[in-house]
């Protein structure tokens, strides 16, 4: 299973890797089909690629909206977006402190479709192997710093990607003035991205926007807010809200509350054998 899964990894992240030089040749292709709209000089990059310019005759026929779009699709949630609830396991390590283990569960509520495992003494390994046999889409994992939450790493299966976000400003539920007490709401939350206008900023959404249930949420009351703040750290909130008029509502923070900044970023599945903790 471990060769296998090797295997499938392996020839994934080649046809990423093509894809990135798919792309690559398409951008040339769109700078000299503006260069020749326009009447403007060749940038220097396009002018010496003699390849390029030799097969631009037959990229013509191709529409407009065509040009690279294969190369812009990610095929790691294919089988997922729009169409099955992501599955999620969230989980922190181990010998957690109380705080983490709060922390975990508050996440567990943030996460409809997500269930929290207490790690014992389960290793790494043995995790990322249930996870492939059980049909997991994605293992949530909480670090702490002497009882303070301090990183997250999202790792998708069974391919990747792999995301690790450091954690800062931490605040749980009943540590946040005038919140929303009481039972949490377990209803589909409508999402906001607000911000992630770059390449890398777009990916990060896909990471984010694919730990929820898709589809369309009319009757939820439930917001969860993604903003890309100064220094880019993303600031998350979780609210509820009422309406209160035809076009007023009332806004009640839930939490947690918390800032993330991207640490790394990897198109792979995180090499847990190497993990003891």
């Amino acid at each position: 299973m471990i060769r296998r899964t090797a295997r499938q990894r392996r020839e994934y992240l080649y046809r990423k890797q093509l894809a990135v030089q798919d792309a690559a040749v398409a951008d040339r292709r769109a700078k000299l089909r503006a260069s020749l709209a326009s009447g403007k000089p060749l940038s220097k990059e396009v002018a010496n690629d003699d390849q390029l310019r030799k097969d631009f005759k037959f990229d013509e026929s191709r529409e407009a909206g065509q040009q690279g779009e294969e190369s812009l699709v990610d095929d790691e949630y294919a089988a997922l977006s729009g169409v099955a609830e992501p599955k999620l396991l969230i989980t922190t390590s181990r010998d957690p402190s109380s705080r983490l283990m709060q922390f975990a569960k508050e996440m567990r509520l943030l996460f409809p479709t997500s269930i929290r495992l207490n790690r014992g003494n389960t290793v790494l390994p043995q995790l990322a192997a249930s996870c492939l046999a059980t049909s997991i889409s994605d293992l949530l994992l909480l670090h702490e710093h002497r009882g303070v939450p301090t990183a997250l790493t999202v790792s998708h299966f069974p391919h990747g990607p792999t995301a690790m976000f450091s954690l800062h400003n931490v605040v749980l539920r009943h540590d946040i003035d005038n919140s929303a007490r009481g039972t949490v709401s377990e209803a589909y939350p409508h999402l906001i991205f607000e911000g992630f206008s770059t390449p890398l900023g777009k990916r990060v959404v896909t990471i984010l926007k694919h730990l929820f249930p898709p589809g369309v949420k009319k009757d939820s009351a439930r917001v969860v807010t993604f903003a890309l703040t100064e220094g880019d750290y993303i600031s998350v909130r979780h609210h509820v809200y009422v309406k209160t008029g035809p076009k007023t509502v009332e806004l009640a923070e839930v939490g947690p509350r918390m800032e993330m900044k991207v640490d790394i970023l990897k198109l792979s599945t995180q090499p847990w054998e190497t993990y003891t903790n």
